[in-house]
């Protein structure tokens, strides 16, 4: 019931984009007319009725060429391989010197991949860029079986392997879980695609430290309380049916939910920049909630399974996490560096949670590991923005060549 009353109010707000566009085409005429001021009013409405409801339809990266050096180098997007779930997709460069391949591992947690199109922006321009482009879990049939916490170990065990030997990892947040994971089934297997270094950034390694809301929320209620509450069935209109999800749109809606006012003072100037014929500053707020406002579902298994083990059980913290049932020790990772980044300001993964990776991987050395604390920035800012390519970003990049 609860995916089919979504399922009515997207409908309701396409109609509304619909009536804001008709809205706006009707009082476009005046806009050069002595009546232009209340066209513009009534514009300014109409283009906000046109951003009505969320969407499901993945945005384009819009990577369209980067600065290698000092020439401007065409980027073409190529699927290197695909599973029901996710697509191994690189951003392929045609340059006469190799350059470190990197796999970007990006969160399951509500939106597509293409958040982190500035992290890839930003890192293409010295690395073999890849990333984990995952799928909308509605549009996956039933009959594809399910997707928990081990598959996503999976696929970046997969996807390494695809890429080959000498490959590093780049985690934004929340699989900074599976990346240690995956590198240490991938050290016990002495599995040769085992990647060379991995940098965790804001990562929940370690939520034991300095609870954040987000934090407390997940150990507030028995896990029992988030399947019956939060957990719904896909409708027959698509093609993941009976499939039983997490949905993207409640995901969103806790995000906005953390910070109502700052939404709703966004909007309020977006309107205005309408108003005011201010273009620029209009589409850097309409581009930012274009990605914002773009959702996906998450399988049913892998939320609850990393809510339990993630936030609840705190069983990585505990190096205590399995894969496939055996007990996966995080002291085994020997030949992968490990760098850390935190956000002074982080208000959904605290500093000192994703450092906590440096006691797991005790058996690193000194000269394999690095730790970097952002001043100045909130979560995103750990991997986008002018701080992150400016400060953060050379140090990963440094970090990464002198283990290539």
């Amino acid at each position: 019931m609860m995916y089919r009353a979504f399922d009515a109010q997207s409908d309701f707000a396409q109609q509304t984009r619909s009536w804001g566009q008709m809205l706006n085409q009707a009082v476009s005429p005046w806009a050069g007319t002595p009546f232009r001021d209340h066209a513009n009013w009534w514009s300014a409405g109409a283009r906000m009725m046109m951003r009505a409801g969320l969407t499901y339809a993945r945005p384009d990266y819009g990577i369209r060429s980067v600065t290698v050096g000092n020439r401007e180098v065409p980027v073409v997007e190529e699927a290197v391989v695909a599973t029901p779930f996710a697509t191994l997709l690189r951003f392929r460069k045609d340059i006469a010197s190799p350059q470190p391949k990197v796999l970007v591992l990006a969160p399951l947690s509500g939106h597509f991949a293409t958040l982190l199109r500035g992290t890839v922006r930003t890192l293409l321009a010295d690395h073999d860029v890849y990333i984990t482009d995952w799928h909308n879990a509605r549009d996956v049939p039933l009959s594809e079986g399910e997707f928990g916490f081990d598959d996503y170990v999976d696929h970046v065990v997969r996807f390494l392997e695809t890429m080959g030997e000498g490959s590093h990892l780049v985690a934004v947040c929340q699989p900074a879980v599976q990346a240690l994971a995956a590198s240490a089934v991938m050290a016990h297997t002495k599995n040769p695609a085992q990647p060379r270094s991995m940098t965790l950034m804001a990562g929940p390694v370690d939520c034991r430290i300095s609870p954040t809301s987000v934090n407390e929320l997940a150990t507030s209620k028995p896990i029992e309380w988030f399947e019956k509450n939060l957990i719904s069935t896909v409708s027959d209109r698509h093609r993941g049916a009976g499939r039983r999800v997490y949905p993207g749109y409640m995901q969103v809606a806790a995000f906005v939910s953390m910070n109502a006012q700052r939404h709703s003072q966004a909007h309020q100037d977006l309107f205005w920049h309408y108003v005011r014929g201010e273009s620029d500053k209009a589409r850097a707020i309409e581009t930012f909630y274009d990605e914002y406002f773009a959702v996906l579902d998450l399988t049913a298994e892998f939320y609850l399974e990393t809510v339990k083990t993630v936030f609840q059980d705190y069983t990585l913290a505990r190096n205590a996490l399995t894969y496939r049932g055996e007990s996966i020790d995080m002291r085994s990772i020997q030949r992968t560096a490990l760098m850390t980044v935190e956000g002074e300001r982080d208000d959904i993964c605290a500093v000192g949670q994703t450092m906590a990776a440096h006691d797991l991987c005790a058996s690193l050395p000194p000269h394999m590991r690095s730790h970097h604390l952002q001043a100045g920035v909130g979560h995103y800012g750990v991997f986008s923005g002018r701080k992150w390519e400016a400060q953060t970003y050379p140090l990963v990049r440094n970090f990464i060549q002198s283990h290539a």
